[in-house]
């Protein structure tokens, strides 16, 4: 299928692996120019050359952490002409509600919740003016089924839901979605930092840790990157001009509810 995007541009964070760069080969892979974003400019560089050499498409790799101010202000300086963002940053750490203060909470809304902001913010516009523009967000699973241990990260990304919800159905009649995509459990490097959490915790081995996690998903897998940004890259097609304001599961069929 021909996604009808060939010759758009895009601006993917957190994007040198993961998530992040499944949606960008994704993109490239239907000739998307792209600009790529990263904290580690060698491991952004060496996907940006990757994604050149795969796809073709012009690739502008910029090192920065986007959830600073001045992150922002690097990538958003050579981001002139966007028709597709897509957000992502990594997920605050895990605990326990007894160890969470105001500076903790502060840097989840910070990255999960802030950073999306100011980037539609700052990019929405123009694309309205154009008439055309795609927005998605990677949040979690989480905002659909709170994860105990995960509480900075449901606290941060259901607020961005709920901004999401509203600005969505304001702007839609101009040409531009934005949704969410809402990823379970993937086989990232993520996943591997939590197998090594409760692996701790529990007192067994990261691959028995893994073995009990994987169990919880009726697929019987972990997704992986590349039907994830599949799945990006359609909500970011000509394809999907009436999908408004939507949380999309990607979770092997974890979430247990009917809606």
């Amino acid at each position: 299928m021909d996604l009808g995007i060939k010759g758009r541009r895009a601006l993917v964070c957190a994007s040198s692996k993961g998530l992040g760069r499944g949606c960008a080969e994704a993109l490239a892979a239907e000739g998307v120019n792209l600009i790529l974003n990263g904290r580690g400019g060698e491991a952004l560089e060496a996907t940006a050359s990757a994604i050149r050499a795969a796809y073709g498409v012009e690739v502008t790799a910029i090192p920065a952490d986007i959830t600073t101010e001045q992150g922002q202000s690097a990538v958003l300086a050579v981001s002139e002409g966007i028709d597709i963002l897509v957000t992502n940053a990594g997920g605050p750490p895990p605990g326990m509600w007894t160890d969470w203060g105001r500076d903790d909470f502060i840097a989840a809304f910070d990255a999960n919740l802030l950073t999306p902001i100011a980037l539609i913010k700052a990019l929405l516009p123009a694309m309205m003016d154009r008439g055309w523009g795609r927005i998605v967000n990677i949040t979690s699973v989480a905002v659909k089924a709170p994860i105990p241990v995960l509480g900075l990260s449901n606290t941060a990304r259901s607020g961005l839901t709920g901004y999401v919800a509203g600005v969505s159905r304001q702007v839609a009649g101009s040409g531009v979605t934005i949704n969410n995509l809402l990823p379970g459990l993937h086989d990232t490097d993520r996943l591997a930092m939590l197998d090594k959490v409760d692996a701790a915790a529990s007192g067994v081995s990261e691959q028995a840790a893994r073995e009990s996690r994987v169990a919880t998903v009726p697929a019987g897998r972990f997704g992986t990157a590349e039907e994830f940004g599949a799945a990006c890259a359609w909500l970011c097609s000509d394809k999907a001009g009436f999908v408004i304001g939507q949380n999309i599961l990607l979770d092997g069929g974890a979430f247990p509810g009917a809606l």
